[in-house]
């Protein structure tokens, strides 16, 4: 990896860690984390599958370390973050990063989460628990990276470095 992707892997963990201080909604059981779900699509079509899930990684890891995160930030941002990546390097389209999150988030993850949850945090919960609130907050944060990655995209090259 070069210097210029180290540090933008670092600028999105650190914008992903600070929107979930600063922008959270209830949904439903939980609460609604969108700047993760948008940063996830933003690193994945900007950067690949791969510096996607490391970003993930280390916004959930920080988070946890400094109280604001839970166990599920791990697989949420992470499986979500991996399935972005992968379509968009297999179509090209945004909007199929979006799909990702969301399906990787949304359902995946949270099906994943309950038996996570039930080994690692002592919880037991039934099968679509963590669905509705994992959907609702990967559907309003895709739709917010899609629409700021476009707009990145649509940068000439020299302003998209000073927007970044």
């Amino acid at each position: 990896m070069n210097t210029r992707k180290l540090v933008l892997m670092t600028v999105f963990t650190a914008i992903a860690v600070a929107g979930s201080v600063f922008v959270s909604f209830p949904a439903g059981i939980a609460r609604a984390y969108p700047i993760q779900h948008a940063v996830n699509v933003i690193s994945a079509i900007l950067l690949g599958p791969v510096p996607a899930v490391i970003i993930a990684f280390m916004t959930g890891l920080v988070r946890i370390l400094t109280g604001t995160g839970s166990l599920l930030a791990f697989p949420g941002g992470m499986i979500g973050a991996a399935l972005a990546g992968l379509l968009y390097k297999q179509s090209g389209r945004a909007w199929l990063a979006a799909v990702g999150e969301v399906i990787g988030t949304g359902i995946i993850a949270s099906l994943f989460a309950v038996p996570y949850a039930a080994i690692l945090m002592g919880t037991t919960v039934t099968a679509f628990f963590f669905m509705p609130p994992f959907v609702v907050s990967s559907v309003s944060g895709a739709v917010i990276g899609v629409v700021v990655a476009v707009r990145l995209q649509s940068m000439p090259a020299g302003k998209r470095l000073q927007s970044l």
